[in-house]
């Protein structure tokens, strides 16, 4: 609905420029909170907690241990093939604050920021007890949200861009999360030695 809205300038793009006006101020905050869903920074994260999950799991003796990290990688790989046929599609136009371009739809920086910390959390939750469970998750939605506001503030994106991003993380990550959940949780080899005879 968001995309059929921003193609034929629709009454929600109105809107969401009134919104951009009231929230758009650029500042140095905003710019920081923006860079962190920088492929620079949000990616290398996601590698490091990729490169741990699978170190740990084979040690552990998990079966399949590096499925999880692949999935999580090629989550990640997939976000640009999505993306950028599509802000080309839509060929959207940037707010007043950036140079005059398109392909603003939906916001590049939000997919990265979410899939990145959106996947990493996902592999570290079944690591985690219940109180650090929820640190993490409040980490990840505050870092999603830190880069969400950022972008808009500073004028990178229009609000849609950004809500745009998050239904299609939201997807993207629930798949995640179910392939994920149809691994037996154990997933450790089993110990076949032949008993002891008497």
């Amino acid at each position: 609905m968001i995309t059929w809205q921003v193609v034929v300038d629709g009454p929600l793009v109105r809107v969401d420029e009134r919104v951009s006006r009231a929230l758009v101020h650029p500042d140095r905050f905003s710019q920081f909170l923006s860079d962190l869903g920088n492929v620079q920074v949000a990616v290398p994260v996601l590698v490091v907690v990729l490169v741990q999950i699978a170190w740990r799991s084979r040690r552990a003796g998990t079966d399949r241990w590096w499925v999880p990290a692949t999935a999580a990688a090629l989550l990640m790989a997939l976000a640009p093939a999505l993306i950028v046929p599509l802000k080309e599609l839509v060929a959207r136009p940037g707010t007043p604050a950036v140079p005059p371009a398109t392909g603003y739809f939906p916001s590049g920086h939000t997919a990265t920021a979410a899939l990145a910390y959106g996947s990493a959390t996902l592999l570290l939750l079944p690591r985690l007890r219940a109180p650090a469970r929820r640190v993490l998750l409040a980490t990840c939605a505050l870092l999603v949200l830190g880069v969400s506001f950022g972008l808009v503030r500073h004028g990178y994106h229009w609000p849609l861009d950004v809500v745009a991003s998050w239904c299609l993380c939201t997807v993207l990550l629930s798949s995640l999360w179910l392939f994920l959940g149809r691994r037996t949780p154990a997933g450790r080899r089993t110990d076949r030695r032949v008993p002891d005879t008497p």
